[in-house]
Order: C-alpha cells, then structure tokens, then sequence
C-alpha cells in the first residue's frame, strides 16, 4: 500500500432523510439500515482498509458522535477521529483535513468520501480509486467517480463530461456539475451518453485542493492557514473553536469543483447507491413475491405490493391495500409515505418540530 494515500470518511450529518429510524442523536451513518450485520460506517470503512493504510483513515464528525464513532470502530486510532465544532458543511472539513495530512504529509493524496454509500463490487471500486490516487498523484488535478445512470433518478446531482477528451484510457474531463434535475431532464441525462451521477467521492492531493481554496475561498484559506501550526498539536481543537464559527456554510461542490477547470471524472459502474432515502434502501434490499421489502418477521400483509415496511420485532403489524408505501415504525414514531413522496421526509422534519419541539427529531 502506497503510505501517501489517505482516506477521509465524512461522518457528521444527521440522515435526516432516513427519519424517524435516523434521529439527530444517532444518525443513519451508525445504523444497519440494510440489515447485513455492518453499520454503514463500518462497511465503508472496511471497504477502504482494503487499500489505503488503517493509519492513514481519518474519520471526520460532529463532536457529539465521537463517542459513538469509536465504539463502531473499535480498532481506530482515536487520534484519526476529528470531531468539528460545528456543522459547516463538506468545504470546512475537507480544508481542516487537508491541512492537517499537508503538516503531516506534504505528499499526500487524499480521498474524500461520505459514509453512507453502497458498493457492491468492491474490487472494481478498488482499482478505480486507487486509479484515481495514482492520476492525482502524477497530475495537479481533481478527480471525481461518476456513476453510470441506470435510471432517471431526480435526488442525485450529475456531472457532465467531455467523451472527446479522455486520458489514461478512462479519465474525462469534466464540462460542468448540474444539481438534482425534474423528471424530464433526468430521463435526458439518461438517454445521453455524457452525464454521471455525481458520487461525491473526490480524490486529489492535498498541495492542489488548498491551492484551489487559497484562489476559490480566500478567507477560509486564511482562516485555517493562520492555525495550520496548531494542527496534530494539543492546540488543535482550540484552534478549530476559533475558525469554526467563521467559516461559511458550503459544499465543497460549490466552493471548489465547480469552480476548478483541472477536474476530471471516471465513469464508474460498482454496484453504488448513497442510501440517502428510504426509497434507495428499498432498491438495494430483496423482495417478496409481491414486491415488498419487509425487515421484520413479524409483519402480515393483504393485497399490498412494492412498498418498504420497518417494524420493531416486538410489535405485530397487519397491513391492507399498501401500493407503493413506506412504512417506518419505531418506539415512537410511525411514518406512512408514498414513495414517490419521500423527498418531503425534510419538510415533514420540519413540521414535527414546528408543532412538537426537538423531542421527536
């Protein structure tokens, strides 16, 4: 294993999409949404000490789930968890990170990724990022994987890329990032041979992405460049209580790829979902003969097909006339949705704590 090649999961979001099983205390991330024995925290981060060094995996959180983070990862060096202050989105810890490894490692290449994705086909999976390690490595470059469409999917971002310009056999350059697309353009983007689904998984070394803050996002550039000697030094969480709170809240999409004109994309087929809805945990788990996924035996059904049912074990459930529904029943909360309605899990979010306070969230 190349000892420049480092990994960041990011782990610090609320899955507030995978309510009410997802609460602000216990997000998804640290959940067995699919039932197959592993967090989604533990399977991504088994799936990349496949390749990169456990030493060199850092896991990025919120500070309330620290505890949480090594009780998952039991065999993480408690060092490689960093907790941020504040929630600021992807572009404040991808700057700490990369900081960070540039006083640790003036070589490194990093890998940023969420820790909430599905890869079926680990080795495919392998060999294309550590392609794109080896890309960045040798190319002042950032390189993203885009995932080949396989329907007309209207809650991811895509990518669009040149298929006249490629390098290294597979490696495209990218036109321009697109966010979540209506149903018609999607099913465009489908039938084109030129758009991804965009993974958020991104790899470049760590000279070129704070090269890119200094030029795209000065003042955030500033503001960890003032700490930068306090970084791997007990001084280091002191120094982040005082840049949090005056950093911007934003992607790392917005602050830097789409603004970079060295971006390029692999187009990448590894069996990926980012499980970020009910309806992709539906899509990646098997079906009854009806169409249903049900994670509990104890469940009975009557005329009811291609709908998604979570039930506490301790609790019988008999369902009628179900077409196309989520059902999500907890201790203390039961959430019935038309799956083609589960975008608006966010706004029945906020409803729940206009009308009820933090309680239930």
């Amino acid at each position: 294993m190349n000892e420049h090649f480092y990994a960041a999961i990011l782990a610090g979001g609320l899955g507030t999409r995978f309510w009410p099983k997802s609460r602000s205390g216990y997000p998804k991330q640290f959940l067995d949404i699919l039932g197959c024995g592993e967090t989604l925290i533990q399977s991504t981060y088994k799936r990349y000490t496949s390749f990169i060094l456990p030493e060199n995996i850092f896991i990025i959180t919120s500070d309330e789930y620290v505890d949480i983070t090594r009780q998952q990862l039991p065999g993480i060096k408690p060092e490689n968890i960093l907790s941020e202050p504040s929630r600021k989105n992807t572009a404040p810890c991808v700057s700490y990170i990369s900081f960070k490894l540039l006083q640790k490692d003036p070589d490194a290449v990093l890998v940023v990724a969420p820790s909430d994705h599905i890869v079926s086909d680990i080795e495919t999976f392998k060999t294309l990022t550590l392609q794109a390690l080896n890309f960045t490595k040798n190319n002042a470059a950032f390189v993203t994987l885009g995932i080949k469409p396989t329907y007309p999917n209207t809650g991811y971002g895509y990518i669009q890329y040149d298929i006249n310009t490629v390098k290294d056999g597979n490696v495209y350059e990218v036109k321009t990032f697109i966010e979540k697309p209506d149903i018609e353009l999607a099913r465009t983007f489908l039938t084109s041979e030129e758009f991804l689904w965009n993974s958020g998984i991104f790899i470049w070394d760590v000279k070129t992405i704070l090269a890119a803050f200094e030029q795209f996002q000065p003042e955030m550039f500033e503001l960890f460049a003032a700490e930068k000697n306090n970084f791997n030094t007990s001084e280091e969480k002191a120094a982040l209580g005082r840049i949090y709170p005056l950093c911007i809240n934003i992607s790392i999409d917005y602050a830097i790829m789409e603004k970079a004109e060295n971006v390029f994309v692999i187009p990448a087929a590894f069996g990926w979902s980012d499980l970020g809805t009910w309806n992709s945990a539906y899509n990646n788990l098997a079906k009854n003969k009806n169409g249903n996924v049900i994670t509990s035996d104890n469940v009975i059904t009557f005329d009811s097909i291609n709908s998604f049912i979570s039930a506490p074990e301790e609790k019988l459930l008999v369902l009628q006339g179900l077409d196309d529904f989520i059902i999500v029943d907890t201790k203390d909360v039961l959430l019935i949705c038309k799956k083609e309605k589960e975008q608006q899990v966010k706004d029945f979010l906020a409803e729940v704590k206009k009308k009820k306070g933090d309680k239930y969230l």
